[in-house]
């Protein structure tokens, strides 16, 4: 490792840091994570008790690949994004997602002083961060980190995230051709319901795992 590169890791690593003091002051279990190994083994041994899981549709999670590791320790998998599941299936999928006893996700912003930010198209995830599951595991890339308030993480998640995600779910919105927001109307549009977590939610277990490394969108 380069000396610019062992100073840039050291760097986002006292971002990462703050965010983790931030978060446990507000309530938050959490956790520093040096990279997407140490995140990963976070979450399996999290998930030992568990047996039903869901999964909100992150590529964060998907990139650290434990889908498939928990499904072989034998637990229920509740992923509404598999390619074979009907309509109504995977509504029911998503339903059953918000009483699992672990919950997957990622957050498309966090700020240094500790509020998880998140725009939904339904709100399945961002409902099942708060109420619900026995206890919700949120993995968050350094890339998310926000030094500024709730309004400035919600213009990371415009310029950033929403278009991002709707290329990666093959929308009919502008912002999946021009990788910008335009505020649309269309219909497959994926911004739609907004939420702020400041504090831990009063009756859900909240571990957040703030990772020195980029991870999704």
């Amino acid at each position: 490792m380069t000396l610019t590169e062992t100073i840039t890791q050291w760097a986002h690593e006292q971002h990462c840091q703050k965010a983790v003091k931030s978060l446990v002051r507000n309530g938050f279990t959490a956790v520093y994570c040096e990279g997407a190994v140490q995140a990963r083994e976070y979450l399996l041994r999290e998930a030992e008790a568990a047996i039903t899981i869901g999964f909100g549709g992150s590529r964060t999670l998907a990139d650290l690949e434990v889908e498939e590791a928990l499904r072989l320790a034998g637990k229920e998998i509740l992923n509404h994004g598999l390619p074979h599941l009907a309509p109504g299936e995977k509504l029911a999928v998503m339903r059953r997602q918000l009483t699992c006893d672990l919950f997957l996700t990622s957050t498309n912003a966090l700020t240094l002083e500790g509020h998880l930010v998140n725009i939904d198209g339904n709100g399945n995830r961002a409902g099942a961060m708060f109420f619900g599951p026995r206890k919700v595991l949120i993995v968050v890339g350094r890339n998310k980190l926000v030094d500024g308030d709730a309004q400035a993480a919600l213009h990371r998640i415009a310029t950033w995230a929403a278009p991002a995600n709707a290329k990666r779910l093959n929308r009919r919105t502008p912002c999946a051709e021009t990788g910008l927001c335009s505020d649309c109307s269309s219909p497959e549009r994926i911004c739609r319901v907004t939420t702020i977590l400041t504090r831990k939610p009063s009756y859900t277990d909240v571990h957040v795992l703030v990772v020195n490394e980029e991870m999704g969108f």
